[in-house]
């Protein structure tokens, strides 16, 4: 079936905008994978984004995920609590422009409504402006959480370009 998909596209350009969430009471932590294991980027992939249809990496090949986590350029965090498995967000370092994209953002169906959503965002939107850039930019689209645009918007980020898309759902 094809449907009609809204793509929204955010930046914000100063961790001076950040409205930031801070860390809820718990033990939560979030730390930087090691680079060479894809499998935890492919669980995480597949597990967030199975409800919101993405569909680009599932015909991944091992070998293809392997280069992908390898990449210099990419660094990929996990929220968890205690032992837990939470959320992720992959970071793309892109050095000539000065920015940094998050690729892929998004906590597990079971820790929705904990505010866990705005804290690993301001997360991820710090570490980005630890690189030195210029502006961190990422997309969602209407397929996405209902509430991810109003998380993106509600951290301080704006849209800069808008565009609708027919894509293949089913």
């Amino acid at each position: 079936m094809i449907e009609k998909i809204s793509r929204t596209y955010l930046e914000i350009k100063s961790v001076n905008n950040l409205n930031e969430v801070e860390k809820p009471i718990g033990n939560y932590s979030i730390n930087l994978v090691n680079q060479t294991d894809f499998q935890l980027n492919k669980f995480l992939y597949k597990q967030i984004g199975q409800k919101y249809f993405w569909k680009d990496r599932l015909e991944w090949s091992n070998q293809t995920w392997i280069k992908y986590v390898s990449d210099k350029k990419l660094s990929t965090y996990v929220l968890k609590n205690k032992d837990q498995f939470i959320g992720y967000f992959e970071l793309i370092f892109h050095e000539t422009k000065k920015e940094a994209e998050i690729a892929y953002f998004g906590i597990l169906e079971d820790y929705f409504g904990k505010k866990l959503g705005g804290y690993l965002l301001s997360y991820a939107i710090k570490k980005a402006f630890d690189l030195n850039i210029k502006r961190v930019w990422l997309h969602t689209c209407s397929l996405d959480h209902k509430n991810a645009l109003k998380n993106y918007l509600s951290r301080g980020m704006v849209v800069f370009k808008s565009e609708i898309l027919q894509i293949k759902v089913a």
